[in-house]
Parts: structure tokens; sequence; C-alpha cells
């Protein structure tokens, strides 16, 4: 059974993961299947606080310091958390003031979910230089994370009425976005534009009140100011992204993320995004691998996870995609699109080993989660119709199948027992029973012989000369 969509340095370009500022990402995975009978995509989530890319720039007063802050950062960027980890430390130990490097520190224990840590070394890198955008940034999201925005908003508020700052006034902003205080959000914005009117991280907060309100067009006039300021910023080519999905212009939204992640390859956000898209153009392949890079810069990004396990079950690969699912479930445990995505891919797929009434049972289990978690996709009732009518399928399909080894048992146990000594092949036949002449009277020569009458598949009726020979075809 197949458903479908049932679903900065100046000299020295550096970059690692840590936070965008702009929009918030397209988190809500659209169910995609194997086939496509519907152009309809899953009800969006809210917006995941997930750390992502920006650029944290690298020291700029010493070679050495650049060398060593270019390999921490490549380590990083292959994965190898604990080698970039040491690489960072050793580096902050030779230059403690390097509020980059702490803020890049920060990043590789958040990815290793060592959040107390991850906090630490973010404000130390804003006790450092508290102008420095990505680590603003970066607090700001991981507090939203782990449920302590509004200490942080109380803590950023009294701060600002003893020294007012740009970047300080713009974390704020993005706080009030996180906690979906939209008014006082472009309230703070604006007052972060009016001391300098060309900072684009006010204008990635503005635009994303905007096209949360569904004000596409002026969010995208907002972010189009930011990219004639600044055309190299990924986090602002991003959000125009999404703008253009909430335009309804799915070819230049794929063009956006795609920009997006050519500046900054490990935009875990702008990869999720396009995986999303891709996955929606069932094109499963090429979604995959946007969202194994997006997973791998991000290891606790639930949403690309999720949309990782829509990828793999459009491949087909049933325990691949289970997998995602289930990491979903550690992630977000109350996530209602992951309980959609897993119906559809018990309906879906027919992995070997499972038990076909145990994976519908599931399918029809994991929908009933959806619905009492909130979840209203219209097309979930047919989706239940589906998982009864198969379920009443294979159920009526074993019964007649029990039926039918009744049925021949009982045929079975009716015959006769058969000869328990089976006649011996190799004895002569019994001449006596049946001779080969009679003594009664000459053969009648109107009388056809015995061999060319014999039939050839009756052995036993024979007379000792058919067995010679095969029968022949009458004269």
């Amino acid at each position: 059974m197949i458903h479908a969509r049932r679903f900065a340095l100046t000299g020295l370009a550096l970059w690692l993961s840590a936070c965008a500022s702009g929009p918030e990402t397209r988190t809500a995975p659209t169910p995609t299947g194997t086939s496509s009978t519907s152009g309809k995509s899953a009800p969006e989530t809210a917006p995941e606080q997930k750390p992502q890319v920006d650029a944290a720039p690298a020291p700029r007063s010493l070679s050495g310091q650049e060398k060593d802050f270019t390999r921490a950062v490549e380590i990083a960027r292959r994965g190898e958390l604990s080698m970039a980890e040491t690489a960072l430390k050793a580096l902050l130990e030779k230059s403690p003031k390097l509020a980059p490097a702490w803020t890049n520190l920060g990043i590789v224990q958040e990815r290793q979910g060592r959040l107390p840590d991850a906090e630490r070394s973010y404000r130390q890198a804003l006790t450092l230089d508290p102008s420095l955008k990505a680590a603003w940034d970066c607090l700001v999201r991981l507090s939203a994370r782990t449920g302590r925005a509004a200490s942080l908003e109380a803590e950023l508020r009294e701060s600002l009425t003893k020294q007012d700052a740009v970047a300080r006034r713009t974390a704020l902003a993005l706080s009030l976005v996180l906690q979906k205080k939209h008014a006082p959000a472009v309230a703070e914005a604006r007052r972060a534009l009016q001391a300098d009117e060309q900072y684009v991280p006010a204008m990635q907060v503005l635009a994303q009140v905007y096209a949360r309100e569904g004000k596409y067009e002026l969010a995208a006039m907002v972010l189009g100011n930011a990219l004639a300021i600044d055309a190299q910023d990924a986090a602002t080519l991003n959000a125009l992204g999404l703008v253009h999905l909430g335009l309804k212009e799915r070819p230049q939204a794929l063009e956006r993320f795609r920009q997006a992640i050519a500046l900054r390859p490990d935009f875990a956000e702008a990869r999720n995004n396009l995986g999303t898209l891709l996955n929606e153009g069932e094109d499963y392949p090429a979604a995959r691998v946007e969202l194994e890079s997006a997973v791998r810069a991000a290891p606790d990004f639930a949403s690309a996870h999720l949309n990782l396990g829509n990828a793999l079950r459009g491949e087909g690969d049933f325990a691949r995609a289970l997998a995602e699912y289930e990491r979903v479930l550690q992630l977000q445990p109350d996530s209602k699109d992951l309980y959609f995505n897993l119906a559809i891919l018990h309906l879906d797929l027919e992995p070997a080993g499972m038990d076909t009434l145990e994976r519908l049972q599931k399918a029809k289990s994991h929908l009933a989660q959806y619905q009492a978690r909130g979840g209203d996709d219209e097309r979930t009732a047919q989706y239940v119709k589906d998982a009864d009518k198969a379920i009443d399928r294979e159920t009526r399909r074993r019964e007649r199948e029990r039926k039918e080894g009744l049925r021949k048992a009982a045929e079975a146990a009716a015959k006769p027992p058969e000869s328990a000594t089976p006649p011996d092949a190799t004895k002569p036949p019994d001449t006596s029973v049946k001779p080969a002449t009679t003594t009664a009277k000459p053969p009648d020569a109107s009388v056809k012989p015995a061999a060319a009458t014999a039939k050839p598949s009756d052995a036993s009726a024979r007379p000792a000369s058919a067995i010679v020979r095969p029968a022949e075809a009458p004269k």
C-alpha cells in the first residue's frame, strides 16, 4: 500500500555551526511517501529554537591564532567534536580573550549535549565582546530551547536599563519572538534599528515577525534591504527562502536555500529547509543527502531527523526511517507529527520479518496517538479507514487459510490407511495369478494380441510379455 504525503573575517572565510538569527525554520515535516496522490502538506508546527550556522569571525591579530582557529573550525565541520573541543581549548589556553573561539567552543559543547557548559562559553564570549552577534544568537536560542527564555528576557531588560546596546536589544527582540510576543519584539527591533539603521540581525528579527503574521511582502522588503547591506549573510538568504515559500514561490525558495548552503555548508537550518522541499518534490535521494548533512551539523535537530526519516521512507528503507523517527521520539516525545509519519511508514512499507497484521495495527495505533495529541490533518480519517480495510482483508485471508488447513486435515484423516508393506518392485510378476496362455482354446485370430491392447500406464494389468516392450500403436 502506498500513500503519498500521508505528507566572517575579511580575508579569512571561516564558519562553524552557530546560531542564525533569521526567521524560524520550516520545521513542519511534510508527510511524504513513495508516490504522489496529493499535493497537500502536513500541518505546520511551532518553530524549533535550534542553534544554526552563523559566522563566528576568526581572530585577526596573529597568524598563529588564525591557523589554530582555522584548524579547530575545520575539525568541527567534519563532525569530530571531541577533537574540535580539544583544539579550541588549546587555543584559548594561549589566547583566553578570543571571544569567537569561546563562541565556537560553546557551539561544539551544545552539539555534544553539554548545555550548561555551552551557556558558560557563550557568556564568556559576550563578557569579552558584548557586540558579538553569534554569541547573543546562540545564548538566546539555547535559553528558549531549555525553557528559560523569560528569565533571559528579564536579564536583558535589566542590563539595558544600565547601558543601551544594539546587539543586546536585538537579542531581547529575538527572545521575545521565540516566546511569540510579536508586538514587543517588533518594538525592540525597531529601537535597535533607530540606533543603527543597517544592523542586519535586527532586520532579520523584524522580518521574522512579519513572516509569522503572514505579511510576506513586507518581510521580503526588509530582507531585501538586509541583503543589500550584506549579500553574503546566509541567515538572510535562508529567511528569504522561507518568505518565498509563504508567497508560494517554490523555485525561488529552493534557490535561496541553496545560496545559503553555498555560503555556509554546515548551515543545518538551510539544509533542513532544502531537504523538506526536495521531499515534497519526491526527490528522496537528494533530500536524504541534505538532511544527513543537517543532522551531522546539529545532531539534536529534531525536525531534520524527522524529515530525514521521511526521505528514507520515500526510498523504501523501513529500518533506517524507523531509526530516525525513534531519534525524534527521544528529542521531542510530544511531537504529534512524529506519530503521523510513523503511521504512514507502517502503512506504506512491508519490512521483511514483520507480521502484516501487527504492522497494520501499529499504523492504526500511531494514527490514534496523532489525533490524541491534537493532530487534525484532514487525511487522517481516510488513513484510519485504509488501515481498517487492510486489517479486515488480512484477518479474512488468515481465516480462509485456517479453514482450508482444517479441511485438508479432515480429508487426510478420512482416507483408509495405505498398506504398511509396499509392493516389492524387484519381485517378478506372479504368473500363476494370470497366466500368459490358456489351454481352454487356441487364440482367436480375429482378436488383437494382448501387447497391443495393454495400457502403458497400467502395469498391474499387463501379462508378463507386455513388460518387455512398450505398447505399440495398433496396426
